[in-house]
């Protein structure tokens, strides 16, 4: 920190999250309030009610300007009363300070003692002495005016083309979104009522109403799943008792999670939901079977509790292991890293704490159910509580087709089994076109979601001075009202230049300087073409109708925000190396080549090199001459240009309020307006001496200099980044890899270029996933080896995943969907309830052969036995899936994939189970399980 120079903000360390994002913004504004009163109101009296909340972070206000004390130097006094502004500005630090003086006791009693260091009004600071010159004081209104004023602005926001003040609310990474919101509007009454007259507050860009909006759509989704579900299972079954008890542990599986979730921290969010929404269709499957399986036992003549307790014991082994294998399957979350990990580790979460509430409640509460419910059922009559009348008749009917399908079913199978070589080459061929049609597909880490909102960054040439950026602001504003409806926007903020430096360390702000800023637009919840469609049309026309202004938009939205990890786009292309021009060189052929890959939009250089700049040439030997050193001028200029609060700041605290405002020392922007008013600038030496010009001893000098500099592991770099548009930004990325591996072939010694951002993550994912899959399939298949006592059992069953890999791969070509983290969740998914269907599939067939039969009439038994329970699974996770896969109200497109990964393998999987699998065990199993211990005995119609 010693050898940092003066002025410079010092380092802090940020604890930093995926999900600390902003979720909602204050603007402050008034037609009778100054952007003085607003900045000032904002952040020392909002700010501080706002600060209590729980789990924010709250950035210094955008826009507006910061009351400070401004002496305003006069060139033209202190040139005739040799003066330097180095002088006034030590003047200041020595007249004016807030210093303790102690106490003092006299007689009986004990004084505090206090002097007049600070005046207690502004204008008492003009009657500062500041130097005794040729016998007369010099005081502070003879080279300068003191006045109550504002910092000099760099930054403005501008609310629908009025000034006004931005409060910005970041979340930190474990808080809730919904509660800070909460939280937050709950204080605004009593903030507004004590405001001053005309402060308006409006609260802007809320990101909890997409949240709750997407909550409400996935609760939806899950009560629509549940309602299907039902009325599937009382198809199957014809008993309004026995679906009751079914449907009963749905509701009471996912309290059972939930509860779990809270207690190890985890909140109530769209992917917690989308978990337990993804587990409805299989929640029901350990009820189902315990059901169905306490029927048979009622069918052999068995009492009602003795059946219950038989059916319970019979099935408890495979129910296990069958459960066991869906909660493996999400062993690859573990590996997954960073944003990846957030997202999906609470959705995985929250399945595997249902499918074991599930399975306990189907060992406890599902039998207690029966003992009560199904007491006046007849013995062996799964149908016996069916309501009479109309529903009777449909079921009745629905049995007779069901029977039908049985009997086709039996006959396709003898067919398959008798025509095995054909089957297995359909198969094969299912498999194959499967494969071919991969590269079809594309991949992206996460669906595209349409919040209604973007976020247009505009940056002019460089060295704009702002306000003639906030000119080209408002012509961009009006160029984007007059190509979006009126009716369809809802608000256009404008947050232009420079922020506070603090606000840079919390935001994925990646505004240079005063030439550049961003536009947020809020389209109207109510009515609005897709967010994707005007970004498109803004792309094609704004660069146009603007040339030499830069367009390029950054993500608005919270799921975006929290994918990018902080960076402003998601390809992020960094060229490091110590020699910058050669840097540069490399990256601006890096850019021009990514421009041209289709699919590649905004794709520009961040770092400006070319920002105007003008080098003051110290003559230091005739400097010399005249008494005066480096740091003289140094101080002088600093103090001139950009006030002496950068390395000497003071203070004079408002008696009224009792808050320390800066006071500073400087020369108004507007009396140097010129190059020669610079250079006339008078310079005093340290030493006693007449003051110069600083056109006596020096020479300026045109140049361009970086706006900025960048370093990545202390290396300078250079980054460039790019969107995607109408393309899957797996192949965007696919290209800008064969673009940095040529370039990596003709790089410098000590040059590298590396490919970042959300593409890094979604690659990383992937790979973690896959072979987490691979990982977790290797799992699922020791623990069958375990439980059958066999290796050749397991494979038999794990046969029929590659026709739900199939399966998957078509459904998503057919959708026009990507492959991404939510359809790998689902292709995960859609394995492990494949094989357990597959698992008791096998045990019922091994069953057969322990009573004598042969593997082919084993298999035949098994797929006549075993189609209804095989049906109602993945029928009731089917329909459990389809509005997820509809992808309908908010936020609906990030889930919409896992649904439809789901269905497409369970449909293609399931085919699998009923065809191939019993010809892979009749081809395989040549002779029965050793014993009945080894493969679960009394199992028949689990």
């Amino acid at each position: 920190l010693r050898r940092m120079p003066p002025g410079a903000v010092p380092p802090f360390i940020l604890q930093y999250n995926a999900s600390s994002v902003p979720i909602i913004q204050l603007a402050l504004g008034g037609k009778t309030l100054s952007e003085a009163q607003l900045y000032d109101y904002g952040i020392y009296r909002i700010r501080q009610q706002i600060a209590p909340i729980q789990g924010i972070t709250l950035p210094l206000p955008y826009g507006g300007k910061p009351r400070q004390i401004m002496v305003d130097l006069d060139p033209q006094a202190l040139l005739a009363k040799s003066i330097s502004a180095a002088d006034v500005s030590a003047a200041v630090s020595l007249q004016n300070l807030t210093l303790p003086s102690g106490s003092v006791k006299l007689g009986p009693r004990e004084y505090r003692v206090s002097l007049n260091s600070s005046p207690d009004a502004v204008a008492a600071l003009n009657d500062l002495p500041v130097k005794v010159v040729n016998g007369a004081t010099v005081y502070l209104r003879d080279v300068a005016h003191v006045r109550d004023g504002f910092a000099v602005q760099t930054n403005m926001v501008r609310q629908d083309g009025r000034r006004s003040v931005l409060l910005t609310v970041i979340k930190k990474g474990g808080a809730s979104t919904l509660t800070i919101v909460k939280q937050l509007k709950a204080l605004l009454p009593s903030i507004r009522a004590s405001a001053p007259p005309g402060l308006e507050i409006k609260e802007l860009f809320d990101q909890s109403l997409f949240v709750r909006a997407a909550i409400t759509g996935v609760l939806t989704e899950g009560a629509i799943a549940a309602v299907l579900t039902g009325l599937m299972i009382l198809l199957f079954l014809g008993s309004w008792r026995s679906t009751l008890v079914v449907i009963t542990s749905i509701p009471l599986s996912i309290l059972t999670s939930l509860a779990i979730l809270s207690a190890i921290g985890q909140t109530l969010n769209v992917m917690t939901l989308g978990g337990l929404a993804l587990a409805v269709g299989i929640l029901v499957d350990d009820a189902t079977v315990e059901i169905e399986n306490i029927h048979r036992n009622l069918g052999l003549g068995t009492r009602l509790v003795q059946a219950i307790l038989d059916g319970a014991q019979q099935i408890a082994t495979p129910a296990f292991v069958s459960t066991l294998s869906i909660c493996i399957v999400f062993v690859p979350v573990v590996f997954l890293t960073g944003p990846a990990k957030y997202l999906f580790t609470p959705l995985a979460m929250a399945v595997v704490f249902a499918m074991l509430a599930s399975y306990l409640l189907s060992r406890t509460i599902v039998p207690t159910l029966v003992r009560y419910l199904l007491a006046g059922e007849a013995h062996g009559a799964a149908d016996a509580g069916a309501a009479p009348g109309a529903f009777g008749r449909l079921h009745d009917g629905f049995q007779r087709r069901f029977e039908r399908l049985r009997a086709a079913y039996v006959r396709a199978l003898e067919t398959a089994l008798a025509r095995r070589s054909r089957v297995l080459a359909a198969f094969a061929v299912i498999a194959v076109s499967g494969a071919a049609l991969l590269p079809f597909i594309g991949r992206d880490f996460f669906p595209e979601v349409d919040t209604g909102q973007f976020r247009l960054h505009v940056r002019a040439p460089a060295g704009t001075r702002i306000e003639e950026t906030e000119q080209v602001f408002a012509d961009v504003e009006a160029a984007i009202r007059r190509l979006i409806p009126k009716d369809e926007v809802q608000l256009v903020i404008d947050n232009i230049g420079q922020p506070q430096p603090i606000n840079l360390a919390f935001t994925d702000s990646v505004t240079l300087g005063s030439s550049d800023g961003e536009i947020l637009v809020a389209l109207n919840p109510e009515r609005h073409r897709p967010t994707a469609h005007w970004m498109k049309t803004l792309r094609e026309t704004l660069p146009r109708a603007f040339p030499g202004v830069t367009f390029f938009f950054q993500p608005a939205d919270i799921v975006s925000q929290i994918l990018n990890f902080g960076l402003p786009a998601p390809i992020d292309v960094q060229v490091t190396g110590f020699n910058q021009q050669a840097t540069h060189e490399i990256a601006l052929e890096v850019a021009a080549r990514m421009a041209r890959i289709p699919g590649a939009a905004d794709v520009h250089l961040h770092q400006v090199v070319n920002s105007p700049s003008l080098l003051v040439n110290v003559d230091r030997s005739r400097a010399a001459e005249l008494g005066l050193t480096q740091r003289d001028v140094a101080n002088t200029m600093l103090v001139t240009l950009s006030s002496s609060a950068v390395v000497a700041p003071n203070y004079w605290s408002d008696p009224r309020s009792g808050i320390n405002y800066i006071v500073a020392v400087q020369t108004p922007q507007s009396r140097v307006d010129s190059v020669n008013t610079l250079m006339n600038t008078s310079v005093t030496p340290g030493t006693a001496g007449p003051p110069q010009l600083l056109s006596n001893l020096a020479s300026l000098e045109r140049r361009e200099v970086p706006a900025v500099i960048s370093h990545s592991n202390v290396q300078p770099v250079f980054d460039i980044y790019a969107n995607v548009q109408d393309r899957d930004l797996g192949s965007v990325a696919a290209a800008v890899q064969t673009i940095a591996a040529e370039l990596r072939a003709k790089l410098p010694p000590g040059h590298t270029i590396a490919v970042r951002g959300q593409v890094e993550s979604m690659n990383s994912a992937f790979l973690r996933l896959g072979l987490g899959l691979i990982f977790a399939v290797v799992l699922v298949y020791l623990l069958m080896v375990v439980n059958f006592q066999s290796w050749l059992d397991p494979f038999i069953i794990i046969t029929a995943l590659p026709a739900g890999f199939c399966g998957i791969v078509w459904m998503l070509f057919v959708t026009h969907t990507t492959f991404s983290v939510p359809a790998l969740m689902g292709a995960i998914m859609s394995v492990g309830v494949a094989t357990a269907n597959s698992i008791l599939m096998v045990t019922f067939a091994n069953d057969q052969m322990l009573e004598g039969h042969d593997s082919r009439t084993a298999a035949l038994a098994a797929g006549a036995t075993r189609l209804r329970p095989v049906l109602m699974t993945a029928l009731a996770m089917i329909l459990g899936m389809l509005p997820m896969s509809l992808g309908l109200g908010e936020g609906g497109e990030q889930n919409a994939p896992l649904g439809r990964a789901v269905i497409g393998g369970l449909l293609v999987a399931t085919f699998a189970t009923l065809f191939l699998v019993p010809l892979v065990y009749s081809v395989l199993r040549r002779r029965p399980p050793r014993s009945a211990n080894d493969v679960n005995p009394g199992v028949n119609d689990a």
